[in-house]
């Protein structure tokens, strides 16, 4: 605020209201665990990209741009995000795992996703897991 970076102030006020909204969305209000906040920025980094994408489109190019940079702060305040190598080399290695236990192409898909995201964690989002599966699967 000090700053005067009104689009850094109005994405945190934005993602701290997502994060608010996110703890009452229950029964009762719950405090939000480090994974459920991540889960929260990454929604709302979801969000801002298809709605660049949807300006872009539409050739609105200002609310594309400030669009745009409202995910980068978001992407600020993320998990650092795995390098693609080294998603490459533990998708080839959960491959190989499942290969071994006898299932091969489109239906060890499944296993393959979950023993990664299990690994990765919040290294990775889904879609960039999805993609190096299918890859590596020759799908």
């Amino acid at each position: 605020m000090k700053a005067r970076d009104q689009v850094t102030v109005s994405t945190l006020r934005m993602v701290l209201s997502a994060a608010q909204v996110a703890s009452v969305a229950g029964d009762e209000a719950v405090e939000l665990s480090d994974d459920q906040v991540v889960a929260v920025l990454r929604s709302e980094l979801k969000r801002r990209a298809e709605a660049a994408e949807l300006y872009e489109g539409a050739g609105r190019t200002t609310q594309a741009a400030s669009e745009r940079a409202e995910a980068e702060v978001i992407e600020r305040y993320l998990p650092a995000a795995l390098a693609d190598d080294a998603l490459a080399a533990i998708v080839a290695e959960e491959v190989a795992a499942v290969a071994a236990s006898g299932s091969e192409g489109p239906k060890a898909m499944g296993q393959v996703i979950r023993a990664v995201r299990d690994r990765v964690g919040d290294g990775a989002d889904g879609g960039r897991i999805a993609a190096a599966v299918k890859a590596a699967l020759g799908n």
